[in-house]
């Protein structure tokens, strides 16, 4: 696996826009790939909970039938923290501040999301 590409494309996303803070790529079972985060964030325990809470998420679409989760966005009184399936093995986690472009985040990670879903598995 290229930790230097899933790096190159998470700090990307973060230099493009304004108001993301940290950044993760994780296993669908909470293990750790990859951050770039702040040294006051433990990014292991980053990883857990982001799997965590996208797989209530995905419960809950399906229980409800609403097709294929996409995503999952926890609101903070200082920013928020976004959860995106990458596939079904791995996630991606964006965390932001409160002036974070919660659109354009939706819109710009989606080649992102490829990228990494991409790298991960090999293919190109």
């Amino acid at each position: 696996m290229n930790h230097e590409a899933l790096t190159t494309e998470m700090r990307g996303l973060r230099e493009q826009l304004a108001g993301v803070t940290d950044t993760a790529v994780a296993a669908a079972d909470g293990l750790l790939i990859v951050s770039d985060t702040d040294e006051a964030i433990n990014p292991e325990g980053l990883a857990a909970l982001a799997a965590a809470s996208l797989g209530l998420a995905q419960r809950m679409v399906s229980a409800t039938e609403r097709g294929t989760l996409r995503r999952t966005v926890s609101y903070g009184s200082r920013g928020c923290a976004a959860v995106y399936a990458v596939g079904d093995k791995a996630l991606f986690v964006v965390l932001g501040d409160e002036g974070l472009d919660l659109d354009r985040l939706h819109r710009e990670s989606q080649p992102v999301l490829r990228r990494i879903g991409t790298i991960l598995t090999g293919r190109a």
